[in-house]
């Protein structure tokens, strides 16, 4: 099914009215949005999930949920968001050659559109596509990442998971193609009704638990399609930000949710507890025939910061890691996990015989980002419970919490007071020249015997 013509353009819709429509204007929004990103887990994403509503007040949450990118060797993007105005079965493409915003034009990549048009869920067709802005609004983020970039276009209507699974599975490539689908949470509820209805929306993300519905999310279509393929794909699902207008923009009686999620490859993880496994094997079972290791991925030479944990029959064993990157990741999970299991001095070195009981984690650190709290308050509403990991310094004082760490202490005031004690501060104390950073992790979890 060929578009007809590849030189008609999709004029945009909604500028002046969702985003600036002077480009000047636009490319500083957006540069501010992404400067603003909230740390995202470490790696380079497959998809990320980011809301589509007027930036003033999504900006905030979609620049995390791109931020996420920033690093991604992304040269083509399969675009993917829900029809709000046209009546749509299945998903259309448009019959364009070229997307425009007042950055440019993004052309479509022929090659995909050629690969996902012949199925017979997707129709090429203007309609769904000419007001629709679901779409439009995540072109100029797109456009400052990606200046060279080629994108598939899919506005979706009523379409079930697996058709939407299939679309994504043929246009799915490599490192080079990125999957971005637009959707809002929760529509219209007041502040502490959206919380709660857009927390349990974003669980069921994160366990990649389709389907969703329309009340939960806009896009629930094509996120549910995402959840269908990444389970295929053993991809991990990971939440940057979660707020909604009553965050952003001020009024809490009627409120949008928004989410910033991203998905990425398990295979990162495995490799990682790998490492931890043989470095204790060869440290307590050096008579035990080595099995040949397999080259770890090409990004665990980079430069990164993990914390690895040992638990023995669910009881803590050791823990130890590195705040910032100053080696490569996998020299970095090698030490890590030498220093749990030998190094830590809360805990008696690590025995053979307790090997068959052993747990492994490995939390890989995103980069610190300065928290800008002047006063207890503002840490406190800043503060992300369950995401958020955390930092403090004063003086000679300094701890850290990974974000694990809230499930035993799962409010903002016992955390921060904690994590001081833990620091050797008194609880409530605000010393001058107190700073505290947050991050991100990317965890993983296995028994030390699953490849012994």
């Amino acid at each position: 099914m060929p578009l007809s013509d590849a030189h008609r353009v999709r004029r945009p819709a909604v500028a002046g009215l969702f985003y600036p429509s002077d480009p000047d204007e636009l490319a500083r929004h957006v540069a501010s949005y992404l400067e603003g990103a909230l740390p995202p887990p470490p790696g380079d994403p497959k998809a990320v999930i980011a809301p589509h509503a007027g930036y003033a007040y999504s900006g905030p949450v979609a620049g995390s949920a791109f931020g996420a990118l920033r690093t991604a060797p992304v040269r083509r993007v399969v675009l993917i968001g829900p029809a709000h105005r046209v009546p749509l079965e299945g998903l259309a493409i448009p019959d364009v050659g070229k997307l425009e915003t007042p950055l440019g034009g993004v052309e479509l990549d022929r090659e995909l559109v050629e690969t996902v048009a012949g199925l017979p869920q997707v129709v090429v067709d203007d309609a769904p596509h000419r007001d629709e802005h679901s779409l439009e609004v995540e072109l100029p983020f797109l456009q400052r990442l990606f200046p060279a970039l080629t994108v598939l276009p899919l506005v979706v209507g009523d379409a079930a998971p697996e058709a939407v699974a299939e679309v994504l599975e043929r246009a799915w490539g490599g490192a080079e193609t990125a999957i971005v689908v637009s959707s809002d949470l929760s529509h219209y509820h007041d502040y502490a009704t959206a919380r709660r209805r857009d927390r349990a929306t974003a669980d069921a993300i994160l366990s990649l638990a389709a389907p969703l519905d329309a009340h939960s999310a806009c896009g629930a279509a094509a996120i549910n399609g995402l959840l269908v393929a990444a389970r295929r794909h053993r991809l991990v699902a990971r939440e940057i930000d979660l707020r909604n207008s009553g965050d952003t923009a001020g009024d809490r009686r009627r409120v949008v949710g928004y989410g910033a999620f991203a998905f990425f490859d398990s295979a990162r993880g495995e490799a990682l507890l790998g490492i931890v496994r043989r470095t204790l094997s060869e440290r307590l079972e050096p008579a035990t025939p080595a099995t040949p290791a397999e080259a770890p991925p090409a990004e665990l030479a980079v430069p990164g910061a993990c914390f690895v944990t040992l638990r023995h029959e669910g009881r803590l064993r050791g823990c130890i890691g590195s705040v910032e990157p100053y080696r490569s990741l996998a020299e970095d999970v090698a030490a890590n996990a030498r220093a749990a299991a030998f190094g830590d001095r809360r805990f008696p070195e690590l025995l053979a015989e307790e090997l068959a009981g052993l747990s492994l984690e490995v939390s890989e650190l995103s980069s610190l980002a300065r928290l800008a709290a002047a006063d207890e308050a503002e840490l406190l509403a800043a503060l992300r419970p369950g995401t958020d990991g955390v930092l403090v310094e004063a003086g000679n004082h300094r701890a850290l919490f990974l974000p694990q760490v809230w499930e035993s202490l799962p409010d903002p005031p016992s955390f921060a007071a904690r994590l001081r004690e833990k620091a050797g501060l008194a609880a409530d104390a605000w010393p001058s020249g107190i700073r505290w950073w947050r991050f991100t992790v990317s965890s993983w979890e296995g028994p030390f015997l699953e490849s012994v």
